[in-house]
């Protein structure tokens, strides 16, 4: 039977990626866990039943380090699918990662909130495609209790500044989060904290070399009455893709909804729903973008509809 350009494609990434993770040692639970994925999509993917995204092969790319192989058997699979269908308005995927510097490969950032206090987790895959070891990384951290009310939001934070002893920042570095990062502060002001996260620590230092990636976070915690009701991401780098999270309580009856801001557009609605989850305690809100474009900045907003909340 004869088979078309694009199941050869999709079944020679099968292929790789099959021969990655048995490489590995890894079963397709333990995968699927560090990828973000439930176990049986991995089954689906593995026997042909579904074909592979983008999102997919970058994430199994990153977390089975295959040296770009998987990558590359997707960009093959997706040019086969391309010139099937001519239109397609995505470009071409091997274009993701640019170079001349640090790029943030995936991104994650979760804000979570409960019995007064907002914490928020950062996570990102970072890869040097510069020429210079990266020593430190910066960290913003800024709230705004009033944020459409200037005035009013600056005498707050005057009145209420955020500290760092408050924020009980944390930060860690490796494949396994392992490794605890020191940092130290550039500015510090009532409403803006920004801090460098240093690629050492007691046990001593690991900078971020030329074509290697690895692994941060950090954490902190602010007070509600410090923290309006919005969550921002700001890209600044060239970002493969960013993921945002909410937790809010069941009780107060979160509702969200976001905005994209560009340099040409201005203000203007996500341009994919915001996911939402009903857990026992808590509602989930989740939205994710490939490749959004340097200097956008993606904003949730909530209110509680229960009252007081």
């Amino acid at each position: 039977m004869t088979t078309s350009p694009i199941e050869q494609a999709a079944a020679t990434f099968v292929a790789v990626f099959s021969r990655w993770r048995a490489d590995r040692g890894l079963t397709k639970k333990h995968l699927a866990a560090q990828m973000g994925f439930d176990p049986s999509y991995l089954s689906h993917i593995e026997r042909g039943r579904h074909r592979p995204t983008a999102d997919f092969a970058r994430r199994a790319e990153l977390v089975l380090d295959a040296g770009g192989a998987i990558w590359q058997a997707f960009v093959q699979y997706d040019q086969a699918r391309a010139s099937a269908v001519p239109s397609r308005r995505d470009g071409a995927p091997g274009h993701w990662r640019p170079g001349g510097g640090p790029v943030v490969e995936d991104e994650v950032a979760s804000l979570s909130y409960q019995s007064g206090y907002y914490r928020c987790v950062v996570r990102r895959i970072l890869y040097n495609a510069g020429t210079e070891p990266i020593t430190r990384w910066l960290a913003r951290i800024a709230v705004d209790r009033y944020p459409h009310d200037p005035e009013r939001s600056n005498a707050h934070h005057r009145a209420h500044p955020l500290s760092f002893a408050e924020l009980q920042l944390f930060a860690r570095h490796g494949d396994r989060l392992q490794e605890a990062m020191w940092w130290s502060a550039k500015h510090d002001r009532d409403a803006l904290k920004e801090v460098w996260l240093l690629f050492e620590n007691g046990a001593g230092r690991f900078p971020l070399y030329p074509g290697h990636r690895t692994t941060i976070e950090y954490g902190y915690t602010v007070p509600e009455q410090l923290w309006g009701h919005w969550f921002q991401r700001a890209v600044r780098l060239p970002t493969g893709r960013l993921a945002v999270r909410l937790e809010l309580p069941n009780l107060l009856d979160p509702q969200v909804w976001g905005v994209e801001t560009s340099l040409a557009a201005g203000e203007t609605p996500l341009r994919t729903p915001v996911v939402r989850r009903n857990g026992q305690h808590q509602t989930v809100f989740e939205w994710q973008t490939d490749t959004p474009p340097v200097h956008a900045r993606y904003t949730l907003h909530w209110r509680f509809r229960t009252p007081g909340g």
